[in-house]
């Protein structure tokens, strides 16, 4: 079910997903609303669950962390057993910074984040296929960053 918003509370949301080191007051102000019910709103978005957390996006280039791989996994018997195992194995694993269950032909896509090709090798040997899970891993090296966001799309919301 989707949180009764509205169109202050999306500006809000606009705001600070862009930039979440923005002061209560510079928000309060560009929303058109004064420091204590800016303040309360983005509390009661917190409270509600609409504000997941809020983080600090670092340069992975500038901490030689350029090396980025989109994995596609497919275990060798996706029970339900192993399907859990595998989770768990991904939430331990630092480089590993996205992790999707999907239909088709493979269980995961996995993004893995590393330094090198060399990293990315010791990775998929030591780790991915170091479970004893792993059937078929389909490694695409990205080349080139098109797109990233880590913003939800609001304005569909906001024409309703």
């Amino acid at each position: 079910m989707s949180a009764d918003l509205d169109a202050v509370d999306l500006s809000i949301l606009d705001l600070i997903q862009s930039d979440a080191g923005l002061s209560v007051a510079d928000v309060a102000e560009k929303v058109g609303l004064s420091s204590s019910p800016a303040w309360r709103r983005i509390k009661r978005l917190e409270e509600i669950g609409v504000i997941d957390k809020r983080v600090t996006l670092l340069n992975r280039e500038a901490l030689g962390l350029g090396f980025e791989v989109i994995a596609s996994v497919k275990l060798a018997l996706p029970s339900r057993d192993n399907l859990e195992r595998f989770e768990a194995s991904v939430r331990g694993w630092d480089e590993v910074v996205d992790c999707v269950t999907v239909t088709g032909a493979v269980d995961f896509m996995i993004r893995v984040v590393t330094t090198d090709m060399h990293a990315y090798d010791s990775f998929l040997r030591d780790r991915l296929l170091g479970t004893g899970l792993v059937s078929d891993v389909q490694s695409r090296i990205v080349i080139r960053i098109t797109k990233r966001t880590t913003a939800v799309p609001l304005s569909p919301r906001k024409s309703r």
